[in-house]
């Protein structure tokens, strides 16, 4: 398995790493600054990693607030219910 010598993990696409982060906060809480908020592509490795620096991005910009993403929240929040039982 190949790694990262930052050991975060890694996502073969920006693509795919900007569907984690979106998946992420719709399954979590963030409340402090220590938040995934944008994608960067490894100079080390050459994949792409989340970060909580810089500029948040786009695509999750776009989503925090709207109805999708609500309806995201929701329907994360009821499959961890259902999980728990």
């Amino acid at each position: 398995m190949l790694k990262c010598i930052s050991n975060k993990k890694m996502f073969a696409s920006v693509e795919l790493a900007e569907d984690v982060l979106i998946e992420l906060w719709t399954k979590n809480d963030y409340t402090d600054n220590n938040a995934p908020i944008a994608v960067y592509k490894c100079e080390d490795c050459g994949y792409y990693h989340l970060t909580s620096r810089g500029p948040m991005n786009s695509k999750l910009a776009s989503l925090i607030g709207s109805d999708k993403f609500k309806i995201m929240k929701e329907a994360n929040r009821w499959l961890d219910k259902w999980k728990k039982k």
